[in-house]
């Protein structure tokens, strides 16, 4: 079962965000840029972006006639392949939306799943796409572009559609309980293959998707992760072995979080998710050179309450501080220094003020703090290795 977007011929796409009442223009632009990082990691060129401000989504369009309309014109005029939405869509909406403007209508968590299928390259992660794919299709097959639109209509075609599609009902729900078996076996043999890891304590990179975690595994265990300027470069869970002094543990790389991480895609990689679970400590990865840093940040806090991860030790690493800049304020400018407006310097206190948790400044490309993160991890490893086995022989 492929994804909308990996043609030979990049596609064109039309982004659409729509803001609340909670939300500023701003945030739903930044939302955007991210859709359209999605877009280009898919394959396709995002053209244009547009932005509707709206209490609650039209339950028919999800977008209200008049933005629909300004979209069609410049879709007559600028010809698209594909419109794509920053939120779930429903069927009907994807229905409707399509035959408005004759042209494809996904949303985010179809891209994202989308991605996904195209990143997966192990059969255990190929397993794990392709039942969160079903998953989202089985509600959706009849008001997406199947059998009865390619039909084109006509008389006495109607009960034939429709049968078919009921037949790629249970074809899916079996195809679903079949991946569910195969997923099951599988997980069974992680289980073991984790029990039988020994003593050694466990750490996992965690973090938003993009912010460096697979050049910072590169690094601390000096091996040869696929890292890249794009999202979700890692899918299956990466373990290596490590030993920092003279004490070795097992640090894992998983798969990065985003916002509105779809629920099939969730439930799916769950043992790859089983790494952060059983993980004694978790190092959260963040990029602070992004405008959006700490809602990225709330956005993996929350991810990891789902996922009952929420009670681990965690130490926090700020990365690309190479590629951080700061707007200097004017000195006549008496009003309240923002975020932007704070130097490296005053960023670090202020997080190493606030955080709970263990906090350092790096950078994973131009290998900036690593001694002292190193340093960090040890220390924190070794405090867990002694409260753990408290009579064992080894010492650290």
């Amino acid at each position: 079962m492929g994804g909308y977007i990996n043609t030979k011929e990049p596609e064109k796409a039309v982004l659409v965000g729509v803001a609340n009442e909670e939300q500023s223009l701003l945030q739903v632009k930044d939302y955007l840029e991210e859709l359209a990082f999605l877009v280009e990691t898919a394959g396709a060129i995002p053209s244009r972006t547009f932005i509707q401000r709206l209490k609650s989504p039209d339950s028919r369009t999800y977008i209200g006639s008049g933005k629909l309309q300004e979209i069609h014109q410049y879709i007559q005029e600028h010809p698209m392949d594909i419109i794509v939405f920053d939120d779930e869509l429903s069927p009907s909406q994807i229905r409707n939306i399509e035959q408005e403007l004759g042209i494809r209508a996904i949303d985010r968590t179809n891209l994202i799943l989308d991605i996904f299928a195209g990143r997966a390259k192990t059969a255990y992660a190929k397993t794990q796409v392709e039942l969160a794919q079903y998953e989202y299709l089985l509600p959706r097959l009849a008001g997406m572009w199947t059998h009865l639109e390619r039909q084109r209509g006509g008389i006495g075609l109607r009960g034939p559609g429709e049968t078919e599609i009921e037949t790629d009902r249970r074809i899916i729900r079996t195809k679903i309980a079949l991946l569910k078996d195969l997923l099951e076996k599988i997980d069974k043999q992680m289980i073991t293959q984790r029990k039988n890891r020994g003593k050694l304590v466990r750490v996992a990179l965690v973090g938003y998707t993009n912010v460096g975690k697979s050049t910072l595994m590169n690094l601390l265990s000096k091996s040869d992760v696929f890292a890249e300027n794009k999202l979700f470069a890692t899918l299956d869970a990466t373990v290596r072995k490590v030993v920092v002094g003279n004490l070795p543990f097992l640090l894992s790389d998983t798969v990065g979080f985003i916002r509105k991480l779809p629920h099939h895609l969730v439930e799916s990689f769950k043992s790859t998710l089983d790494e952060v679970r059983e993980a004694d400590l978790l190092i959260h990865v963040v990029d602070i050179s992004h405008p959006g840093f700490e809602e990225q940040i709330s956005v993996v806090n929350q991810t990891l309450q789902d996922i009952g991860a929420a009670d681990k030790q965690v130490m926090v690493v700020f990365n690309k501080v190479d590629a951080y800049t700061y707007v200097k304020k004017d000195e006549d400018d008496l009003t309240p220094k923002i975020k932007e407006n704070l130097t490296l310097d005053e960023l670090q206190n202020s997080w190493m003020a606030k955080s709970n948790a263990p906090s350092i400044f790096i950078s994973a490309l131009r290998k900036q703090n690593i001694d002292e993160l190193r340093t960090m991890i040890y220390d924190k490893v070794r405090e867990i290795h002694i409260t753990r086995y408290p009579y064992d022989h080894f010492l650290y």
